[in-house]
This record gives structure tokens, sequence and C-alpha cells, in this order.
């Protein structure tokens, strides 16, 4: 996971690059033809000073290795903000940074 985050006139903008599968279920493998299960982020969340600002639920509409942008309030440079996905397998990533 890739984090980017600045602050400008009272607003932080969070840029993330997430590498998942982000698998539907429905499509075939192309050489065996059986159906590849679904693998898909289900929630993700960002916090900044140990508070959510921004909670997401996804679904296998989301294109594989997903880019997402969001903006709040607050923040200043040097302080940490932190992302958090959880996919429909219970795998989990968390990763910090850092507000410029």
């Amino acid at each position: 996971m890739k984090i980017r985050a600045r602050t400008a006139d009272g607003i932080t903008t969070v840029r993330l690059l997430i590498t998942h599968p982000m698998e539907t279920g429905r499509r075939r493998d192309e050489t065996s033809g059986v159906v590849v299960p679904a693998h898909y982020i289900e929630e993700l969340t960002l916090e900044h000073d140990g508070k959510p600002v921004v909670r997401c639920r996804l679904t296998t509409a989301v294109s594989k290795d997903p880019y997402f942008s969001f903006q709040f309030r607050g923040g200043r440079p040097g302080e940490r903000i932190r992302v958090n996905w959880t996919d429909n397998l219970g795998n989990t990533e968390s990763q910090e940074g850092v507000i410029e």
C-alpha cells in the first residue's frame, strides 16, 4: 500500500494505492476454465489522530489494485494518519503515513 497525504488551506488530501486482486468470484481462469474465487476488500478506514475520518464498505465492483483519494478538514504537516483494510477472506493490512 502506498500513502501520500498533503495539507493545504486546512484541507488534507490523502491518496492511496492498494495492491489487491479484487476478484469478483465470477471470472473464469483462462487456461483451466475454473471459476476464480472471490477475493476483495470489504472495509477500508482512514484514521487521523486515532479517530476515524473515512470508513468505506466496498464490494466486488472495485477494480484490481484500487486507487482512492479522500479529503478531510484538519491535519497538519508531520501528523500521522493510519489506513486499515480487511478483505472477505479475513486478511488485513494497516499502514501509517505522515502528512506533508
